[in-house]
């Protein structure tokens, strides 16, 4: 299942997604929802647990200018691997 967090993870259900989040799944941060990716996100650490792949939309962390304070646990990616991630999953969920 593909995840995209469109979203500032501060108003949306991090939480809920956290929890239906699994290893096979893949997790996608645009717009807004590439905060959750900084380093001092209380949501971090839950999210990287997850053992989800996790992915950030590139062109939306270096608009924002946090490119020097997000997590290496995630994999900087364009618009078009996204459209690669939604051909792959079956599945989609947006937050």
């Amino acid at each position: 299942m593909l995840h995209t967090l469109i979203q500032s993870p501060y108003s949306s259900n991090i939480s809920l997604l956290i929890k239906i989040l699994k290893k096979t799944d893949d997790f996608l941060a645009l717009q807004d929802g590439v905060l959750i990716a900084l380093t001092d996100n209380i949501f971090l650490d839950s999210i990287i647990s997850s053992s989800a792949n996790l992915y950030l939309i590139k062109e939306d962390v270096y608009a924002r200018g946090i490119i020097n304070n997000i997590s290496h646990n995630f994999i900087l990616v364009s618009y078009i691997h996204f459209v690669s991630l939604t051909l792959k999953n079956k599945t989609q969920m947006t937050w």
